[in-house]
């Protein structure tokens, strides 16, 4: 029996409303890493400590954390030790956390500045390449525990503005964080597949603009393929963004500094 165009039509819409919400539930189900979306190239790369060139800001970072500032004559690894040993990995995978005192949103890179402002006089402006490698070697230290986020608290209303902005069309091109993420994981745009959008390989590094980019720089990005105007960095929405989009990767492994296109 022939159908017609009508009827092939209605099949095929049903079919990918189908696919559309297999995928959308498939996120919440089973959080993916966007290890599993790259290709076995680009893993290969990561894997290797050699080739993986997300690690020269690990070693900067390293340097940086060593350095005696001239004001205290301290540096970072008097308190946390020459390669971060004293760091708290657990405690590095619950960042971006929230401050109940002072009522705000600290990411890690924010943490590592609040630290450094005990020991020398020139702070570092937000996401400067230099806080960018300090974040990427802490981070680094804390390879392989799971992301561990709260959600609960106080910490719950946060993520929901967070998710209303993830779900917020924007800029010329009228789509959210959602439609890619939730909707298309495992589709192609521009010859790349699309991940879920998980958070636990940041900071990484972007084959795309060659250098290492840490999230909230990512989500400032991804605005601007949307012909959008990006968050400031240090921005109430860029800040609670960051912490819904690194919830989502609760119980993923940190792969930092992993590597992307």
């Amino acid at each position: 029996m022939k159908l017609s165009n009508k009827s092939s039509f209605s099949i095929f819409s049903c079919s990918l409303i189908f696919t559309v919400l297999l995928n959308a539930n498939s996120v919440h189900a089973e959080p993916r890493s966007g290890y599993e979306y790259i290709t076995p190239d680009t893993r290969a790369m990561q894997d290797d400590d050699f080739a993986n060139p997300g690690l020269l800001s690990v070693e900067r970072g390293e340097e940086l954390f060593n350095q005696k500032h001239e004001s205290s004559n301290k540096s970072c690894a008097d308190c946390h030790g020459e390669k971060g040993e004293k760091l708290n990995h657990k405690e590095i995978a619950r960042y971006p956390v929230y401050n109940s005192k002072t009522k705000e949103i600290i990411s890690l890179q924010k943490r590592i500045s609040n630290c450094r402002s005990s020991i020398t006089d020139k702070p570092l402006m937000t996401d400067h390449k230099d806080l960018v490698a300090l974040e990427t070697f802490v981070r680094n230290r804390a390879f392989g525990e799971k992301v561990n986020v709260q959600a609960d608290g106080p910490v719950s209303e946060l993520l929901e503005k967070g998710e209303k902005l993830y779900n917020t069309r924007f800029g010329l091109i009228d789509m959210s964080c959602n439609h890619c993420h939730n909707l298309y994981p495992g589709q192609m745009i521009r010859g790349q597949k699309i991940s879920q959008g998980q958070a636990n390989g940041f900071p990484a590094y972007r084959l795309d603009s060659g250098e290492i980019t840490n999230l909230n720089q990512r989500i400032q990005q991804c605005l601007s393929l949307l012909r959008a105007e990006s968050f400031a960095a240090d921005s109430e929405e860029i800040k609670l963004m960051g912490l819904y989009v690194m919830s989502r990767s609760n119980g993923l492994a940190i792969e930092t500094p992993a590597v992307r296109y």
